[in-house]
């Protein structure tokens, strides 16, 4: 019996020849499919491409730096007046070139301005994160801006993300957490860090206390914001150039955290401070409005607190704010 011998297929014979390939290139399936029918071995097995990232991020000197912030600046600007549903993609772009920088700067000194840049950049676009309803992505941003605090040893913006971190767990159901998270970020700054942002994160943990059911260590914290805060108009900390606070802003705050724990005495703090507030704050006139509404809440005074509600949803719907319209409507279904 004769017996007949099949040519092999073009399959078997493009796989040998792949695996011939792959045996003398040095690559993977996937590589082999990505390349030409003829491939060419790699140049210098990509030292040529990281070396020219390596020079690009070293020339990163002062004035690349301040563009960076100069851009950040501008962000937080546009997101205070607009909201933040329109600046994604910008936001989304000027942390990539950021983290690229900072990726291939390879010593300290180069290294340090662009980590501190994007810890600034990161708790922004994080703080956009939650104003927008994507609290995944703020949480992995102010992870960003945590290693990137650490990474230029500044302990004041490490402990200003961790605060501001902590407003995630509350709003996901955990006060209690929170409050050992911020009190966790005023033991990372300890004194070190400048009078205001130690304003700052005891008002942050009043907020805190107050949803956790804590009204004595609440009002604890208050005291201690109040007794922190330097006198004056000012409300910009050179030292820390996304924290906005001075006395009238933290009236703001007590209002909102009394309001919280539903003592009365609100209503007179937040009036006092929606007098004053700087109207280009439209999305923080949106809370304050809500907190108005909710103090007048508390007094059972519903036509006050069915006023504030519509101007702080017209505001809301102004700058796209997902939270702050999540609040309106919480607060409209107590009326």
């Amino acid at each position: 019996m004769t017996t007949v011998r099949r040519a092999p297929s073009r399959s078997a014979i493009s796989s040998s020849r792949g695996t011939g390939l792959r045996q003398l290139l040095g690559v993977t399936d996937g590589e082999l499919r990505d390349t030409d029918p003829v491939p060419a071995a790699p140049a210098a097995d990509g030292y040529d491409d990281l070396l020219s990232r390596i020079d690009s991020a070293s020339s990163v000197g002062e004035s690349m730096v301040k563009a960076f912030n100069d851009q950040t600046e501008l962000l937080r600007t546009m997101d205070r007046q607009r909201g933040a549903a329109a600046l994604v993609d910008q936001m989304t772009g000027h942390l990539s070139a950021l983290e690229d920088a900072l990726n291939f700067a390879v010593l300290p000194s180069a290294r340090r301005p662009v980590a501190l840049a994007l810890a600034g950049a990161s708790t922004l676009a994080a703080w956009q994160a939650i104003d927008s309803g994507a609290v995944e992505r703020a949480w992995r941003h102010y992870e960003l801006a945590k290693r990137a605090a650490r990474d230029a040893e500044e302990p004041m913006y490490l402990a200003h993300a961790m605060g501001e971190q902590a407003y995630v767990l509350c709003e996901a159901g955990r006060p209690a957490l929170a409050v050992d998270l911020v009190r966790d970020a005023r033991r990372t700054v300890g004194p070190a860090g400048s009078a205001r942002l130690r304003a700052w994160l005891y008002a942050a943990e009043a907020e805190m206390c107050a949803h956790a059911g804590m009204p004595d260590d609440c009002r604890r914290a208050l005291e201690a914001a109040m007794a922190v805060i330097p006198p004056g108009p000012e409300d910009r900390d050179p030292d820390m150039l996304s924290i906005f606070l001075n006395g009238a802003h933290l009236a703001r705050w007590q209002g909102n955290v009394l309001a919280l724990l539903g003592e009365e005495s609100a209503v007179t703090s937040l009036y006092g401070a929606l007098e004053i507030m700087d109207p280009t704050f439209v999305r923080a006139r949106a809370g304050l409005h809500s907190d108005l509404a909710q103090a007048h809440l508390t007094r059972a005074e519903y036509d006050d607190a069915g006023t504030h509600l519509r101007q702080a949803r017209l505001l809301a719907s102004r700058t796209g704010s997902v939270r702050q319209r999540r609040r309106v409507d919480m607060l409209s279904a107590r009326l």
